[in-house]
């Protein structure tokens, strides 16, 4: 009996499935696939609206102290188009399903998980807490507690917590560990596969990815001091000088201003340690050294949505981590909300092609058959995607440096 061709459906669906499985940061983040662009299709820097939790204060005595909603929200641009090409034979379609995925799509679409997987790991750029130590590759628990000890500090859900890191962190980190683990499957797993697996230390997975990003600091250097107290809540920059003539704060950076303290979000009270403030933009110095950080919005302790103890004292000593243009490993360990990625439908065109779309756990796919080669026997296709990302709660997330 002859074997019956694929069809453009069957091989979205399986580069789909295919794409999910290839996806390592990405597969362990809040995902959403929003149905309201698939009426007309969704174009590029197509905006959704992202709500994050209310906060408010709790106050003492039966007295009713009513309270302004302190909803926030996060924009989420629609604004990523990636896709592959794919040209296979009739005579590849006629094969079944799985020798397809294996020879056709699987060679190709796992280059598009890698892509997208290294496009999220920059949300790096918008979380400021921080662990291990610049320039020395993690190979303690040490490391991945420290990193619990600042998601409980900042009232992070015990749950849906991961780790994804570099090939490096990941060798190390099973070497500096693996006498550590009483559970024989655990032990075995890891001494099988090489990798840490599943249920370490507080983690949901902790998994290895080839996509982890690298950050150049800033070209900053000298004795930085505030210059200028911070007196507003909400304020989203910090005045600094003495960090050198026409030197850079990149996005990125990471920071502490002294006495100037975390607090837990849910009781406002001190952690003990210094928050650790992260640029949200790239800036350039003046001919003295100074400038406008732009950063997060800060509250004081005083305020329902508190970040720190008190806002940024005048003249009070800011100090950078890692040393100034030098390249360090971004690995990262996170609960599941803190990034959100988005996917939204593409247009299925009309002409002499073929076009199929599908969704599945918040991805959304497009493939479109243009064109047959009858000279080369040849199906020229693609697949596409449309994506955007937000880090949602950056509080909720901790960069471990390598």
């Amino acid at each position: 009996m002859a074997n019956s061709l694929l069809t453009i459906d069957m091989i979205t669906r399986e580069a789909l499935r295919v794409l999910e499985n290839e996806l390592v940061l990405t597969r362990t983040v809040n995902r959403q696939y929003d149905d309201r662009f698939a009426r007309e299709g969704a174009k590029i820097g197509d905006t959704l609206r992202i709500r994050k939790p209310d906060r408010v204060l709790v106050t003492d005595g039966a007295v009713l102290t009513a309270q302004a909603v302190n909803q926030q929200y996060t924009n989420l641009t629609v604004s990523t188009q990636k896709h592959i090409g794919l040209d296979f034979t009739t005579a590849e379609m006629t094969m079944n399903l799985d020798n397809f995925s294996d020879l056709v799509l699987k060679p190709r679409v796992s280059q598009l998980a890698a892509s997208i997987d290294a496009d999220l790991a920059n949300a790096f750029k918008y979380i400021g807490n921080s662990v291990g130590t610049p320039g020395t590759t993690p190979a303690t628990s040490q490391v991945i507690l420290s990193a619990n000890q600042k998601l409980n500090e900042l009232a992070a859900p015990m749950g849906q917590r991961y780790a994804c890191v570099n090939p490096a962190a990941n060798a190390s980190l099973v070497e500096g560990m693996k006498g550590l683990f009483n559970p024989v499957g655990a032990i075995s797993k890891q001494f099988k596969n090489g990798m840490m697996g599943e249920g370490i230390l507080g983690l949901d997975e902790f998994n290895m990815s080839q996509s982890i990003a690298s950050f150049t600091t800033g070209s900053r250097t000298g004795t930085i001091l505030v210059n200028g107290a911070v007196t507003t809540e909400g304020a989203t920059t910090i005045t600094i000088d003495g960090a050198g003539a026409s030197n850079t704060i990149k996005l990125g950076d990471v920071f502490t201003v002294a006495d100037c303290y975390a607090v837990n979000p849910q009781t406002r009270q001190s952690t003990g340690s210094l928050f650790q403030f992260v640029a949200l933009a790239d800036l350039t110095l003046d001919g003295s050294g100074a400038g406008d950080v732009t950063v997060a919005a800060m509250y004081s302790s005083s305020h329902a949505l508190a970040t720190v103890n008190s806002l940024p004292g005048n003249s009070k000593a800011v100090t950078f981590l890692g040393t100034a243009s030098t390249a360090y490993p971004q690995n990262l360990i996170y609960h599941k909300d803190s990034i959100t990625f988005a996917t939204a439908d593409l247009v299925l065109p009309k002409g002499n092609g073929t076009a199929s779309r599908a969704q599945h756990n918040g991805i959304s796919m497009r493939l479109v058959k243009d064109w047959y080669d009858a000279v080369n026997d040849r199906m020229v296709t693609r697949l596409d995607v449309l994506y955007g990302w937000a880090v949602l709660r950056p509080e909720t997330a901790v960069r471990l440096w390598g």
